[in-house]
């Protein structure tokens, strides 16, 4: 059992890494030199990802060096200690970033025993730091944070997005976000899954939901909305499991009334493909 006092090194270690990493991220901002795709239309990877991640990489490799890495670009660095996996996005992101949009994220997360126990996100543009470790709490700019106590559909603001397979499958989430802009007060799209998990942490947003995310995504996160008294789970309320990919995260309150909601979505579904709505 890793102590609270072990807990807080690692903390500190992320926090080291994310803001290192960040500040790249900024110093950077509107000079992209490189930009390619890796493998499917519209996902990314620039310089700046790279140069992110090798700082990231330098300050793990420093301080903990024998453990496990899981990094977007550089993918399982295997050591001796995988008790231990830093999941890593040096710019979580990157797509806005190309276009010279603010919003994108550097996320440090940490699993041990396949538990997501440390999270680090940190947004240079606006200057935000947030910040957890289990039993510890979430913070922002080391401030206490907690969700909202929104607690029904129609009152919400949610957040979602869309994986890059989308023009590749039935299963791409356009159902879910028509279904619920119509239940709720909004549906957001941030490009970040990092930035949506912290605006539920932090009560900006009540909820948010994906498909098609990786640990590198969410790891960090998941511990934030945690420790900031939400809830994350699979989208039917099941443990979570990161390589399924799939995320439902929320401020509790809402929590089963969302996941009914995914639920009935395929349903609706049905009507939105009807011929009178299609001709629209």
């Amino acid at each position: 059992m890793n102590t609270a006092t072990e807990l807080e090194r690692y903390l500190d270690i992320a926090t080291e890494a994310a803001t290192a990493a960040g500040a790249i991220v900024l110093a950077n901002w509107g000079q992209v030199n490189k930009i390619q795709e890796k493998g499917r239309s519209g996902d990314l990877v620039t310089d700046i990802d790279h140069q992110a991640e090798k700082e990231i990489l330098k300050i793990l490799n420093r301080h903990v060096p024998h453990h496990a890495i899981l990094a977007e670009e550089s993918g399982i660095i295997r050591t001796t200690d995988n008790n231990y996996l830093w999941a890593i996005d040096p710019l979580d992101g990157t797509t806005n970033y190309a276009h010279a949009y603010p919003v994108a994220a550097v996320s440090v997360g940490l699993l041990i025993d396949d538990i997501p126990q440390v999270g680090v996100i940190y947004n240079p543009f606006r200057n935000e730091l947030f910040r957890a470790a289990t039993g510890s709490g979430a913070t922002l700019n080391r401030r206490p944070i907690q969700v909202s106590q929104t607690d029904k559909l129609s009152q919400s603001l949610l957040v979602s997005g869309f994986a890059y397979d989308r023009t590749e499958t039935t299963d791409n989430n356009y159902a879910e976000f028509c279904y619920l802009t119509h239940l709720t007060q909004g549906v957001r799209r941030s490009g970040s899954a990092s930035i949506d998990l912290v605006d539920v942490a932090c009560g900006r947003l009540d909820g948010y939901w994906e498909r098609g995310i990786r640990p590198w995504d969410v790891v960090a996160g998941i511990v934030i909305v945690q420790e900031a008294g939400g809830t994350v789970t699979a989208y039917d309320g099941n443990q979570i499991n990161l390589e399924e990919g799939r995320i439902l995260a929320t401020n509790g309150y809402l929590h089963s009334s969302l996941s009914q909601a995914l639920k009935e979505a395929s349903q609706w579904q049905i009507k939105f493909d009807e011929p009178s709505v299609r001709s629209i």
